[in-house]
């Protein structure tokens, strides 16, 4: 919400302030306008200042970091990591895959490579429904340790994906558990997510925290998209340089889940 206020009005001068912000304890000043008699317009802070500051109210909560728990930071950034790990990750575990999958090869078939796909994603969707009748109750509490075996289980499924070429015999298998695992991480990672929420928002503003953190997400995701491709390119052809860098990442990926 921007504001126009008049402050003061004399013979000689007329100044007038602008605002911005949702309510009176979250306002900042952001222009000062002169008329006196000649117009003038003052900014408040730099124009560098002004689009940091409009780009920063896209990723965090309004009234950060007041609005927010002290924790909050360094559970994003580490979390922000671990993300970005994660998407560079699933380049190469995807690559691996399509290459299962025969994706480039003359002797594979459309019918058969939709076949696997969606026998792959069925039973990721059975898994979640099964781990949420099992455990759904569960997740409210030791909300820290579901999101550690979500993590395990979602680098268990992108590990089952960058083996799945390897045993081309067991690979409706192999890609089946992979899938299995993810439909658990994705259930116990939602659920989780919702508790960490509430414990962050100090002003009744769990909903612009969510929606703060899905942006956040979202420039992790590009980002890692960008240096997955890169990497995914770099090694390609080397089995070597690819399973170094997976289980790299994941490692990193697992020292971060410390900090979060």
């Amino acid at each position: 919400m921007e504001g126009i206020s008049e402050v003061a009005k004399s013979k000689q001068q007329l100044i007038i302030e602008e605002w911005n912000g949702s309510s009176s304890t979250k306002l900042f000043k952001t222009a000062t306008i002169f008329a006196s008699p000649s117009l003038s317009i003052h900014r408040s802070g730099s124009r560098f200042n002004h689009v940091w500051r409009r780009v920063l109210q896209a990723f965090v909560p309004e009234g950060f970091p007041g609005s927010v728990t002290p924790d909050y930071v360094p559970f994003q950034v580490w979390d922000s990591l671990q993300g970005l790990s994660t998407y560079i990750r699933t380049m190469l575990s995807t690559q691996a895959l399509l290459s299962a999958i025969g994706v480039g090869e003359k002797s594979a078939t459309v019918i058969g490579a939709t076949f696997q796909w969606f026998l792959r994603d069925l039973t990721g969707m059975l898994g979640g429904v099964l781990f949420t009748f099992y455990q759904g109750s569960n997740l409210d509490s030791n909300a820290k340790m579901w999101r550690l075996v979500a993590d395990l289980m979602n680098d268990l499924g992108m590990l089952m994906d960058l083996l799945s070429p390897l045993f081309p015999s067991a690979f409706a298998f192999v890609v089946c558990l992979g899938s299995l695992s993810r439909s658990f991480t994705g259930v116990a990672s939602g659920a989780t997510r919702a508790a960490l929420t509430q414990h962050f928002a100090l002003q009744n503003n769990a909903a612009d925290i969510s929606a703060k953190e899905g942006s956040q997400e979202t420039m992790a995701t590009m980002i890692g998209m960008a240096l997955g491709m890169l990497l995914a390119r770099i090694t390609i052809g080397n089995p070597f340089a690819i399973w170094f860098s997976f289980l790299f990442l994941t490692m990193f990926h697992m020292y971060g889940k410390f900090y979060c």
